[in-house]
């Protein structure tokens, strides 16, 4: 394989594994969101689900063997109320713009513009959940920005 199809294949990887955190996530989400905002957290649970389901087949196609979702996901902070759910769906939205950032990098073609896509989406809900906006999503925030989430160490 060559350099570039080996680092656009990593991201691919990266990028499906931000989104099995991501849809752990919005299941803590999910639980502790006021009612109010259930439905927009189903709404972002069910577009990173379809994210990920599409990045198996994408990961298939150039060769790879799709990373397996962890049984669980380390919590950036504790998440006991619907403020804290509100904070955690925002954190969750900026570390999946990151490594769809990278995959914008090391992409080409219809998977640089479907990175784009995802990277322009993730950026928007964050700002939905947060209230304001960055200058520039997903790379701004990745110089200071664990990786999505941490599944557990046994």
């Amino acid at each position: 394989m060559s350099e570039a199809k080996d680092r656009e294949l990593r991201a691919l990887q990266a990028a499906l594994a931000a989104e099995h955190a991501a849809v752990y996530g919005y299941g803590v989400v999910g639980g502790r969101i006021g009612e109010g905002q259930r439905a927009e957290a189903r709404t972002a649970y069910d577009a990173h689900r379809a994210r990920r389901d599409a990045l198996v087949r994408e990961v298939k196609d150039v060769g790879g063997r799709p990373v397996a979702a962890a049984a669980g996901y380390t919590l950036p902070f504790p998440v006991p109320d619907a403020a804290a759910a509100v904070r955690l769906a925002a954190e969750l939205e900026d570390r999946v713009a990151a490594v769809y950032a990278d995959l914008v990098r090391a992409a080409g073609g219809g998977r640089r513009a479907l990175a784009a896509e995802a990277l322009r989406e993730a950026a928007v809900r964050a700002v939905r959940w947060r209230g304001e906006s960055v200058a520039f999503p997903g790379l701004a925030e990745r110089a200071g920005t664990a990786p999505p989430l941490a599944a557990p160490t046994a």
